[in-house]
C-alpha cells in the first residue's frame, strides 16, 4: 500500500549504496545472492530466539533487495536478475515465519497460516504479472521493475514493518501473524478482483 509513497525517500540512499557496490565490483546479481544468504541466517537466529540478531539480518536482506535494483537501473536490468530477485524474495518471506515456528511450538499454527497467506499474495502477484507481460502493461508508479508490479494492501513496506514488529515483540508473534495473514488475504482478494476486471475485457 505504501511502496510507491516511500520510494522518493528510500531511493536516494539506496542509489548511494549502489554506487559504492559498483565501485567495489559487485553486480546486482551478486548483491541479490549475498542478501539472500545473509537473510536465510535469520532462520537459525530466530530459532535460537536471538531476535535482535535476526532483526539485523532481516534488515540487511531488505536493504540488499533495494540496492540490487538500484544497481540494475544503473547497469541495465537483465531477465536473470529479475528472476533471481523474485525467487529469493519469496523464499525469504517464508523463511521468517519458519524461524518463529522453530523458536516456539505455540507459534506453529500462526506461522503456517502466514506462509499459507504468502502463497495467496505471491500467486496472485505472479500470475497477473505473466498476463500483464503479454498485454504490454506497465507499473511505472512503482519505478522500473523486471515484471509488472501489482500493488495491494500488503506490499513490501508493510511486510518489512511486520517483520520488524515480530522481532521487537516476539511474544506477540502469533496474534500479529494472524493479523498480517488476514491482511494478505484481503490483498489477494483485491488482486483477484482487479485481474478479473482487466482480463475479462478483450
Amino acid at each position: 500500500m505504501f511502496d510507491a509513497a516511500v520510494r522518493p525517500y528510500v531511493d536516494p540512499p539506496l542509489a548511494r549504496l549502489a554506487a559504492r557496490c559498483i565501485h567495489a565490483g559487485l553486480s546486482a546479481n551478486a548483491v541479490t545472492l549475498i542478501g539472500f544468504a545473509v537473510g536465510l541466517l535469520a532462520i537459525p537466529a530466530l530459532a535460537a530466539e536471538w531476535y535482535l540478531a535476526a532483526l539485523l539480518l532481516i534488515l540487511f536482506n531488505r536493504i540488499a533487495d533495494g540496492v540490487d535494483g538500484a544497481i540494475a537501473r544503473r547497469q541495465g536490468a537483465t531477465e536473470l536478475g529479475g528472476y533471481l530477485d523474485i525467487l529469493c524474495d519469496f523464499i525469504f518471506y517464508a523463511a521468517v515465519p519458519l524461524g518463529f515456528a522453530l523458536a516456539r511450538e505455540e507459534n506453529g499454527a500462526a506461522a503456517a497460516f502466514l506462509i499459507f497467506s504468502f502463497v495467496g499474495t505471491g500467486s496472485s502477484f505472479l500470475a497477473y504479472a505473466a498476463i500483464a507481460a503479454k498485454r504490454g502493461l506497465d507499473s511505472a508508479r512503482y519505478g522500473p521493475k523486471s515484471i509488472f508490479y501489482l500493488g495491494g494492501l500488503t506490499e513490501g513496506t508493510e511486510t518489512i514493518a511486520f517483520f520488524v514488529i515480530f522481532c521487537l515483540f516476539p511474544g506477540s508473534f502469533a496474534g500479529l501473524a494472524y493479523l498480517f495473514g488476514i491482511l494478505c488475504w484481503i490483498t489477494t482478494a483485491f488482486r483477484a478482483a482487479a485481474a478479473w476486471r482487466t482480463l475479462s475485457r478483450r
